[in-house]
C-alpha cells in the first residue's frame, strides 16, 4: 500500500498500516519483545474495551479479528508478525461499512493511532525496522 494519497483519500472506508505506507503515522511499529507477549498486549488492550468485542484469534497466524460496536462499526483485524527474536511487528486494518459525507478516513486514522499510542505505552519500541 505504497501508492500515494488520493484527494479522495478522506473517502475511503479502510485505513491499514504497513512498512512502506506513504504516510509516515501509518508505517508499522516495531516492539522489543517476544511475539507472545505483543499478542497478549494487544488481546487485553482490546478486552479492556467494551465498545470492542474479539471475534477471533488465530495465534497461529499472530491475527485477532475484532468488532467493534461503539460509532464507527468497524472490522478490525491485527497483525502481530515476530521478524527477529524480541523483535516484533504490529500492523491494523481497520475497514467501516458506515458513510460519512465528510469522509471516514480520518476517522479510522485516528482510531488506528489511538490503537498504536496505547501499545506504546505499555510495549518498549524497537528502533529497527
Amino acid at each position: 500500500m505504497s501508492r500515494k494519497p488520493s484527494i479522495f483519500q478522506r473517502f475511503q472506508k479502510n485505513c491499514e498500516t504497513s512498512d512502506d505506507h506513504f504516510d509516515k503515522d501509518l508505517k508499522s511499529h516495531y516492539y522489543k519483545s517476544s511475539f507472545d507477549k505483543v499478542l497478549t498486549t494487544v488481546e487485553d488492550m482490546f478486552k479492556k474495551d467494551p465498545a470492542m468485542k474479539i471475534t477471533a484469534v488465530s495465534k497461529d497466524r499472530g491475527e485477532i479479528s475484532v468488532s467493534m460496536t461503539s460509532s464507527p462499526k468497524a472490522f478490525i483485524i491485527v497483525t502481530v508478525i515476530q521478524v527477529r527474536p524480541f523483535q516484533t511487528a504490529v500492523d491494523f486494518m481497520v475497514s467501516s461499512e458506515k458513510f460519512s459525507i465528510f469522509g471516514l478516513y480520518p476517522t479510522l486514522k485516528k482510531l488506528v493511532l489511538s490503537f498504536y499510542q496505547e501499545l506504546d505505552k505499555q510495549l518498549p519500541k524497537s528502533d529497527m525496522k
